[in-house]
């Protein structure tokens, strides 16, 4: 069994190839900034990718909410990752907050979040940065950046456009209104919506099913899901064949393959 790294604000946890985040600071609503957060969602994801014993990773929140995003009391004062002039505060981005979609965009496994609760600035975009969004009815949603006169700086606006549209996500995001787990299901938002009390047991029973796959083929895979929004079809394409041939040299295809030969003889 692999080495989990013990983190600060958060905790990680690996059962059955299953690694699961749980951020841990919910006296704080679970916010990114004024936390240990950040810090500890890029070790584990960097962790993740390092280790052959992962095959998909859950990221949810401890308490009533999953991530309030930024800290509001920072931001009143001034201090912490929204301190300085102009130049020392987009300094504190770079280095801060925007290193979460930079590092979770290289995650090589499958992400699911399991949105408990309020989801609610960079918190909504931490959730939209996974592959699957399933939440709890007590869960809400809300890009409100603007209505505290301020814009996406973690990047969201670039997540909610390619997961919704456009036109969906322009009006969230202007608007700066909440929505509710029912409204983000018809909207696309997340996959499913559960009772609270069942919520990890869905979220597990997905990651259980994606993990129980050949490892390395679900890693590749994710890359061309991926990779497939970004690229031409023939470039697509020989990538493919690329990752195909990679896939065909590998033992976990032909003890597939022989499993199911086994079923079809059985039948």
């Amino acid at each position: 069994m692999a080495t989990v790294p013990t983190l600060t604000d958060a905790l990680l946890t690996l059962e059955n190839r299953v690694a699961t985040l749980t951020l841990n600071r919910h006296d704080l609503r679970n916010a990114l900034t004024g936390s240990h957060l950040i810090e500890d969602i890029v070790t584990t994801a960097q962790w993740v990718n390092r280790c052959d014993d992962v095959s998909v990773l859950v990221i949810t929140g401890a308490g009533s909410a999953f991530s309030a995003g930024g800290n509001i009391r920072d931001m009143a004062n001034r201090s912490g990752d929204f301190a300085g002039d102009v130049a020392e505060c987009a300094d504190r981005y770079r280095k801060g907050i925007q290193q979460i979609p930079l590092t979770l965009q290289d995650v090589e496994v499958p992400i699911i979040a399991a949105v408990n609760g309020p989801a609610i600035g960079a918190g909504f975009d931490l959730a939209n940065m996974a592959d699957i969004r399933i939440a709890s009815e007590n869960a809400k949603f809300g890009e409100t950046f603007l209505n505290l006169g301020i814009i996406p700086g973690d990047g969201g606006a670039w997540f909610m456009q390619r997961l919704i549209g456009y036109q969906r996500a322009f009006e969230l995001t202007l608007t700066g209104r909440i929505i509710d787990a029912g409204e983000a299901r018809e909207l696309g938002i997340v996959l499913d919506v559960v009772p609270a009390g069942e919520l990890l047991n869905a979220a597990n029973a997905m990651a259980s099913r994606i993990a129980s796959q050949p490892p390395k083929a679900t890693r590749l895979t994710k890359r061309l899901m991926t990779m497939a929004p970004r690229m031409e079809l023939k470039d697509f394409l020989d990538v493919c064949a690329n990752f195909q041939g990679m896939c065909h040299n590998e033992p976990e295809h032909l003890e597939a393959v022989n499993r199911m030969l086994e079923t079809m003889a059985r039948k």
